[in-house]
C-alpha cells in the first residue's frame, strides 16, 4: 500500500467510525478510538459483505458507507462486551 492509499483509508476509518459513534449512541472513545474503530470497521465489513452476497458500490461514499456498517457493527459487539 502506497503513502495515498493509507492516508485514504485512514480519511475513510475517521469519518466512518465519527458516523458510527453519531449513529450509536454512547458509542464515542474519542478521535483516536474512533479511527481504530472506523479502521477496523472497514475491514470488517470488506471481510462480511462478500460473505453475504452484498455490494455497496465502488468509489470513496461506497467505502465510507460500507467502513460505517462495520463499525457500527463493531461497536454494537464491543458494547455488548462491556456490558457482559
Amino acid at each position: 500500500m502506497d503513502v495515498q492509499g493509507l492516508i485514504i483509508l485512514l480519511l475513510v476509518g475517521l469519518v466512518a467510525g465519527w458516523l458510527a459513534s453519531q449513529l450509536v449512541r454512547g458509542g464515542g472513545f474519542g478521535i483516536i478510538g474512533d479511527l481504530v474503530v472506523g479502521v477496523v470497521g472497514a475491514l470488517l465489513a470488506g471481510l462480511l459483505f462478500p460473505a453475504l452476497g452484498l455490494g455497496i458500490g465502488g468509489g470513496i461514499l461506497g467505502s465510507i458507507i460500507a467502513a460505517t456498517v462495520g463499525a457500527i457493527i463493531l461497536l454494537f459487539l464491543l458494547r455488548l462486551v462491556r456490558q457482559g
